[in-house]
């Protein structure tokens, strides 16, 4: 018995519906079901009814929930006693500029409240940098769009983002319908990142595999001056969802690209267990939660959490 089927089970009967307890959860509502049902053969008895309206207890559910409820009392004391003894230490943490921009300042802010005595450090870079910088035991962390599983490194998907075209609305061929594939921007001009960076080679690589020339016009590696030159009407570009941060308010749009395969996943990539400090291993527990906060809240759009 796990302590988070605990939890899961908890949730769904104060819920009294699987489906919102998964969603709340940021489950699928088949493996909260799964857990639920592994939890009901180790204890060999039925826990929860399951009704046309949702779920509710059992007398042996009831029995089960209260002493449940009690157990996680005394598991998040425990937690909030261990948070207390003032954890301390170094950490080096990487991300993409459009990463940065929806993670950067609410991780500094969930470390400085969870962990105070520990020092932060972010850097911002190409992922291929990042995956060397790792790779060379400058970083701890880094979240990267690709990994050579070669290394002795620890991989866990994070998340899943789907790729805009972003451009202000008077730009000539500029899209306007809800979504747009990518043979229909072949002529748009195009604002994107040089060769050198991973989000292009996933582009170009669409590209090709439709047979479409794209025409780029200008390439720029930085993001806040790509995306100045986007807001200026120099072109149009194809990024992912984060990057709309960086445009607040104005007279841009954003129409997500159909084409399935225009995807970005992001990789939560650190060194070997072994390898991390005490500091380094809460702060990829606070860099997860901080990333499906900011997925489930909104902030970051066409961002889905990787189904593990």
């Amino acid at each position: 018995m796990e302590l988070r089927q605990l939890r899961y089970f908890v949730k769904v009967c104060e819920l009294g519906s699987m489906g919102r307890a998964a969603l709340e959860m940021g489950l699928a509502t088949s493996a909260l079901s799964q857990q639920i049902s592994r939890l009901e053969g180790e204890l060999s008895t039925r826990l929860l009814q399951r009704k046309t309206t949702g779920v509710q207890p059992t007398d042996a559910g009831m029995a089960f929930w209260q002493q449940a409820q009690l157990t996680l009392r005394h598991a998040d004391d425990a937690i909030r006693a261990a948070q207390t003894a003032r954890l301390s230490g170094h950490v080096n943490i990487g991300m993409s500029s459009t990463t940065a921009s929806v993670l950067g300042v609410p991780l500094l802010q969930a470390m400085a409240e969870r962990y105070p005595a520990v020092r932060l450090q972010l850097v911002e870079a190409l992922s291929g940098n990042l995956a060397a910088m790792l790779n060379a035991r400058q970083l701890d962390l880094a979240i990267l769009f690709g990994a050579d599983t070669a290394r002795r490194w620890s991989i866990t998907p994070l998340l899943d983002e789907k790729l805009f075209v972003i451009g202000v609305k008077h730009l000539p061929g500029m899209p306007a319908g809800p979504r747009v594939r990518l043979t229909e921007v072949a002529s748009l001009p195009l604002i994107l990142p040089s060769p050198s960076h991973g989000l292009r080679t996933l582009l170009d690589a669409a590209f090709a595999r439709i047979r479409v020339t794209p025409n780029v016009v200008t390439e720029i590696d930085g993001l806040s001056l790509l995306m100045d030159a986007v807001r200026a009407g120099h072109g149009a570009t194809i990024q992912p969802g984060a990057a709309m941060v960086r445009l607040g308010s104005g007279d841009c749009v954003s129409v997500p690209l159909k084409d399935g395969t225009a995807i970005r996943r992001n990789l939560l990539a650190s060194l070997s267990e072994d390898e991390l400090s005490p500091a380094a291993l809460a702060a990829r527990v606070v860099l997860t939660e901080v990333a499906r906060s900011a997925v489930s809240s909104g902030l970051w759009k066409g961002a889905t959490l990787h189904k593990n």
